[in-house]
């Protein structure tokens, strides 16, 4: 008998039919029992309950769908425990300090502002500060910690800090200092990345027996850094101050791997350019401010959170995300200090201020008793 795939569809399309109704069935008894475990003070999660849930709907399956059959429980198992954490908390204190900032900051990103940047004149920061701002007042400081102490001091309004590589990947010492520092996301940028190899007017590649650079520009150039065969690599605080080393040095055997721009501000020759190893490398770069502003059209949120050190802390989270259909693009973790393999996991996510969907995940977040700090709600520019 042969197969008629018009038939076969229809009976799909009544069986889906089928499905949802049964599926609003259980999504309607799921919030009665959110009803009754909020007036008897019980969790959400029942880790046994659905342990037994999911091995009961793995015998029914049988071998031949018992995967697959658990793969679908899993998700409407997040998707209904989601939908609980709505009906117990439909209220999100963070949330509302969301829209307070949205009515408190200008409809205008300023274009005149007093920056910190760490570094000196040509550094990337620097570059990344005036895509950012028509004209920004930089001030340059010695350490990104530095950076942050100036926005909590208000010597600067905002700061300007690297994050992340799209090579190298994540500035760790700027993760690391979001854990001591209080400060708000505002704005952030991704800058296409050029290291050129700079040195004394006149200089020759086979005479260079030293390279300076920032630490990431070194990991950013590692291929050509190993055609040079043995060069000594010595370590800056960043490529503006690599090139100014450089000059000062009055040296011909040493070079240092920095933007095109500091060839020019400090007269070196560019030796060899664009030595990086992507030709697509980009570094994203932060703006932070003291007090939160949010600007219309932010798309773009950060959060820090420490999970619960059990089992299953970090999926149950994720799952928030997955359940509410919210795009993750960055989870990184940062090692409490002084805690024992405790961590602190950093999030980017890409959801509109406007959305009822983010109201519902910071809904269930808090309802879940997280730990968490939303560090800002803002657009990106590229």
């Amino acid at each position: 008998m042969a197969l008629d795939l018009n038939k076969l569809r229809e009976d799909i399309n009544a069986t889906d039919a089928d499905i949802v109704e049964l599926f609003k069935k259980r999504m309607t008894i799921a919030a009665s029992v959110a009803e009754y475990k909020k007036q008897n003070g019980l969790p959400v999660l029942d880790a046994e309950r659905e342990r037994a849930l999911l091995s009961r709907i793995s015998d029914m399956a049988g071998e031949q769908f018992d995967v697959y059959a658990r793969t679908l429980y899993h998700t409407m198992l997040d998707v209904s425990r989601a939908y609980q954490y709505t009906k117990l908390n439909s209220h999100s204190e963070v949330y509302e300090d969301i829209k307070a900032s949205l009515n408190k900051t200008g409809k205008v990103f300023p274009s005149r502002a007093a920056v910190a940047c760490q570094g000196v004149e040509g550094a990337y920061s620097q570059i990344a500060a005036e895509k950012l701002f028509e004209l920004p007042s930089i001030k340059y400081f010695s350490s990104f910690d530095d950076v942050f102490s100036a926005i909590e001091s208000g010597e600067c309004r905002y700061g300007v800090l690297p994050i992340e590589n799209s090579t190298a990947g994540s500035v760790k010492k700027v993760y690391e200092l979001m854990l001591r520092h209080e400060f708000h996301i505002v704005r952030s940028v991704r800058l296409k990345i050029d290291h050129n190899l700079l040195c004394k007017k006149g200089a020759k590649l086979e005479n260079i027996k030293e390279i300076v650079s920032h630490e990431q520009a070194i990991n950013q150039c590692g291929a050509f850094l190993r055609s040079l065969g043995e060069v000594k690599i010595t370590i800056a605080q960043n490529t503006a101050i690599a090139a100014k080393t450089v000059a000062d040095s009055g040296r011909d055997d040493i070079a240092a791997l920095s933007s095109r721009f500091c060839a020019e501000l400090y007269a070196l020759d560019n030796l060899v350019p664009a030595v990086q190893d992507m030709g697509n490398n980009y570094t994203r770069f932060i703006c932070i401010s003291k007090q939160p502003e949010i600007y219309p059209g932010a798309d773009k949120l950060s959060l820090m959170m420490v999970t619960g050190n059990k089992p299953g802390a970090l999926y149950n989270v994720l799952s928030c995300f997955n359940a509410l259909g919210i795009n993750m693009t960055k989870l990184e973790s940062c090692p409490i200090p002084e805690r024992d393999f405790e961590f602190m996991f950093y999030f980017d996510f890409t959801v509109s201020v406007y959305s009822d969907s983010l109201e519902r995940l910071l809904c269930e977040l808090e309802a879940r008793g997280e730990r968490y700090k939303l560090l800002g709600a803002y657009s990106e520019i590229i």
